[in-house]
């Protein structure tokens, strides 16, 4: 079989592949004759039906299955003896037969090849390691907001049940930061109601950014039973078009009051989070071992994505469109899914292609530099990082040995953490040659910054 290999871009080629008829023909008997040993007809005893009859029923078939896998054979011949690493799948396509040799058929194959991916000097390679600490501050921070997620609320002004609290008790009945309000509201458009515009008995905690800026400072301040009307224009980017970047009247009416009341910091708190024996200094451990385990997770991102930036800057190749494509609708595939598990009914509705494809390209780009970078300095993740990481997965479950099971009982999750590790091993690699310059910044702003 006959190949020639032809350049139409940078990474597009052409092979015009010819097959011999007689090649075809003897393959489509040969099958033709397997099939015709089990082929029933009426009148016939099986395997007694004449070759026609069994050709006119499956020929068509036969000759189609058999023209693709000789094809494909040729394809894959052809591509191995011209040393081409073909990405994705060719478009294969019959050639008209003007100017064929005679007894052959000619098929044209339309494909792309992987490029020369060549590293670049890492030693001009500029990464930011970022670096946060956590102190006590971050950990009375994380204590603060635990406090407000087990907080009991009362009615303000009264006494609370739970024991004194002079502090958050106030005699005043007014709206404050703070304050869980109940309220009824409604509002209109030039005098009409609109859609999601009326509530009663609609409850808020007044600081918490939950409700529009306006309608909280509207609440600050109310007492028990006041209205009050107020005008608030809706943000152009509004979830609900309807009224999206439109000034409506609202009124609003207080109807409760109510103070939050934080549980003391002393042994029942512990308890509270899992000390069972109530001891306030492993309470205090604990919490500074999971916000360095989420420190450790936002760092260690924040500087990988640095590495990968520096990477794409020193590693110039165009990438196969094919790979992009697929990479894309893949990308696609997941922000459906996620959009229908957040309850979206998302069977109608067209997520266009075109918008993943600048993520589906860097995607693309960087894992064939981490493949070239793997195989160049021969990098391997090794069994002992593998467990290390699964551990370090565990750590954070009430049973570890139950998800280190869940993890090394199936091959699929674990290739999953093999990849991850070997990422990792790149980014060491990385580090370890590149100009790196270390960036500290405050809790706060990791916390704000999710990689």
């Amino acid at each position: 079989m006959a190949t020639t290999v032809e350049t139409l871009g940078k990474l597009e080629r052409r092979l015009t592949l010819t097959v011999p008829v007689a090649d075809v023909r003897a393959e489509v008997e040969k099958r033709l004759k397997v099939r015709a040993r089990t082929f029933k007809a009426p009148g016939f005893r099986p395997g007694k039906v004449p070759m026609k009859m069994v050709a006119a029923q499956y020929g068509y078939q036969v000759e189609n299955e058999v023209l693709n896998d000789k094809v494909g054979s040729a394809f894959s011949s052809a591509a191995n003896e011209n040393n081409l690493r073909v990405a994705g799948y060719p478009n294969i396509e019959p050639k008209a037969s003007e100017g064929n040799e005679e007894g052959h058929v000619v098929f044209e194959a339309v494909f792309e090849v992987y490029p020369e991916v060549t590293i670049g000097d890492l030693a001009t390679a500029e990464v930011t390691q970022v670096k946060a600490p956590v102190s006590d501050a971050e950990i009375d921070k994380t204590i603060n907001i635990l406090r407000k997620q087990r907080a009991h609320f009362h009615v303000k002004g009264e006494a609370c049940e739970h024991g004194p609290d002079a502090e958050r008790v106030s005699t005043e009945s007014f709206a404050e930061n703070g304050d869980r309000a109940t309220v009824d509201f409604v509002g209109t458009i030039d005098g009409i109601e609109f859609q999601g515009g009326k509530a009663d008995g609609f409850v808020f905690v007044l600081g918490e950014g939950r409700m529009l800026p306006e309608f909280e400072e509207a609440t600050l301040g109310l007492k028990l039973h006041e209205s009050k009307v107020f005008q608030m224009t809706f943000p152009a980017d509004y979830r609900n078009k309807e009224v999206a970047g439109k000034t409506a009247e609202f009124t609003v009416t207080l109807k409760n009051l109510e103070v939050a009341h934080l549980p003391e910091i002393d042994a029942e708190f512990a308890k509270m989070l899992g000390m069972q024996d109530g001891d306030l200094v492993k309470m205090r451990g604990d919490i500074k071992e999971n916000l360095e385990r989420e420190v450790g997770g936002r760092t260690k991102a924040e500087t990988k994505n640095s590495v990968m930036d520096a990477l794409l800057k020193i590693c110039e190749f165009d990438v196969p469109n094919v790979l992009i494509k697929k990479e894309a609708e893949r990308l696609v595939e997941i922000a459906r899914k996620d959009l229908e598990q957040r309850g979206n009914n998302m069977k109608d509705v067209p997520v266009p292609v075109d918008l993943f494809n600048a993520q589906a390209e860097r995607r693309v780009r960087l894992g064939l530099i981490l493949a070239e970078i793997v195989k160049a300095n021969n990098l391997k993740a090794t069994y002992e990082q593998v467990e290390a990481q699964v551990a370090d997965f565990a750590k954070s479950y009430e049973d570890p040995k139950q998800v280190m099971r869940y993890y090394f009982n199936d091959r699929n999750r674990l290739a999953e953490v093999e990849a991850l590790v070997l990422e990792e091993n790149v980014v060491s690699y990385v580090l370890g040659k590149a100009k790196v310059t270390d960036k500290v910044v405050t809790f706060d702003e990791l916390m704000g910054n999710q990689a």
